[in-house]
């Protein structure tokens, strides 16, 4: 995965404040991660969740400065947020996500929305880092719904 200390140093050489912010938000984020009761060594899928946490935590954000006409602080959240983005494995499309759910729920032998959970669970493992919570948990609505 990333060296995080290292990337933070890069940032400093290079007086970049906004990837310096966000790359000390990620530290922290993980360090908080591994301080917690029972947590264990994080593994490179803990540490995107973690990323995408942060980068939802920033789209949000941004939206609500947006709303509240406060396009400045909106800026410096969607200039962390690609900062963020970048440390995550490139999206998938719409239509390949789509296949890969219906895949998913033909193996499972899902029928209806009483097996979105199950749906839900496999998709998140296999597409962790690839696609959106929000997308993959839309698409699966859909299709089992039919």
């Amino acid at each position: 995965m990333i060296d995080i200390n290292k990337e933070i140093k890069s940032a400093m050489l290079a007086k970049d404040s906004i990837r310096l912010e966000s790359l000390r938000a990620l530290k922290t984020a993980i360090m908080i991660a591994e301080t917690e009761k029972g947590a264990e060594k994080l593994n490179d899928n803990r540490i995107l969740k973690i990323i995408q946490k942060l980068v939802k935590q920033r789209k949000d954000a941004s939206e609500i400065y947006l709303n509240q006409g406060r396009e400045d602080l909106a800026k410096e959240e969607l200039d962390q947020l690609l900062v963020l983005e970048s440390f995550l494995p490139e999206q998938i499309s719409n239509e390949e996500l789509t296949k890969i759910i219906k895949k998913i729920i033909s193996d499972l032998g899902a029928e209806s929305i009483s097996d979105m959970g199950k749906v839900m669970g496999k998709a998140s493992n296999q597409l962790s880092g690839k696609a959106d919570g929000k997308q993959i948990s839309l698409i699966v609505r859909k299709l089992l719904l039919g």
